[in-house]
């Protein structure tokens, strides 16, 4: 830790925070977390088969965690320290629940594992370009553990369905909005907050420790759990709501902007 940086550990969310819309850290960022020389640890939503790739290009050897908590992933070994799995019978309760009250949904799952393939039902819109497998029949949902189910709907909006989602199925499963068109059902109680917490305690860190930035809801908990939480410009009003401050977007640098002013 660099004389004067008054935290040990920097958290990130992937997209909307660290990562510009290209996938890409601008050389300030860089230079601002090289600078602060604290531990540095991704948290991201995405699960580990759709961030390997992004962080293999950015050169990042330290942990992640990934799938909304439920992975802890050291990057420079390419290896899964901890996986969280979704109950399958508790899901499907909860799907059923959920179109109970909204009609069907449209479907996609992540299965667990180091190259676990993203299964995409008829209907669901996939963001970017990332790899998936199309989904057939949803029996195949079912056929090997999963970390999370993503569900999208044909008239409601993600704010909304994410809502009546933890209405109808609260008590069975985690939901958690992670961007536009990504609302997801993940196993209860599971949080960015949990693998976070798990990868701190690994590199001797605390909560007190920590610095947090983010950009949607998803990132409530980690801001919960962590000393400061900082949200970008372009995050989303629920979680503007409970930082500590509000940064430039991740367009314009906003995790170097709050670093360069600890350092200073």
């Amino acid at each position: 830790m660099t004389a004067g940086f008054p935290y040990r550990l920097i958290a990130t969310d992937l997209d909307g925070t660290l990562l510009r819309s290209d996938e890409s850290i601008s050389s300030r960022t860089r230079d601002a977390l090289a600078a602060a020389g604290a531990a540095h640890i991704v948290v991201t939503g995405r699960a580990v088969p759709w961030t390997r790739h992004i962080l293999d290009d950015l050169g990042y050897e330290g942990l992640a965690v990934c799938g909304q908590g439920a992975q802890v992933y050291d990057a420079g070994e390419h290896r899964l320290l901890t996986s969280v799995t979704l109950d399958r019978q508790l899901a499907g309760v909860a799907l059923a629940k959920i179109e109970a009250e909204v009609g069907p949904l449209y479907l996609a799952a992540s299965r667990d594992g180091l190259d676990g393939e993203v299964l995409v039902g008829d209907g669901y819109a996939v963001t970017g370009t990332l790899p998936s497998t199309p989904l057939s029949d949803v029996s195949e949902l079912w056929a090997a553990p999963l970390n999370k189910i993503y569900v999208q709907h044909p008239t409601l909006t993600d704010d909304e369905l994410a809502e009546a989602a933890t209405l109808a199925a609260g008590g069975f499963v985690s939901v958690a909005m992670a961007g536009a068109g990504i609302v997801e059902l993940l196993p209860l109680g599971l949080t960015k907050a949990t693998g976070l917490s798990l990868a701190a305690r690994r590199l001797g860190l605390k909560a007190a420790d920590t610095i947090a930035f983010g950009d949607m809801p998803n990132d409530i908990a980690m801001f919960g759990w962590a000393s400061h939480g900082v949200a970008m410009a372009n995050a989303h009003e629920e979680l503007k709501a409970v930082a500590n401050e509000v940064t430039s977007s991740n367009e314009e640098d906003g995790i170097a902007v709050v670093l360069e002013r600890l350092l200073s």
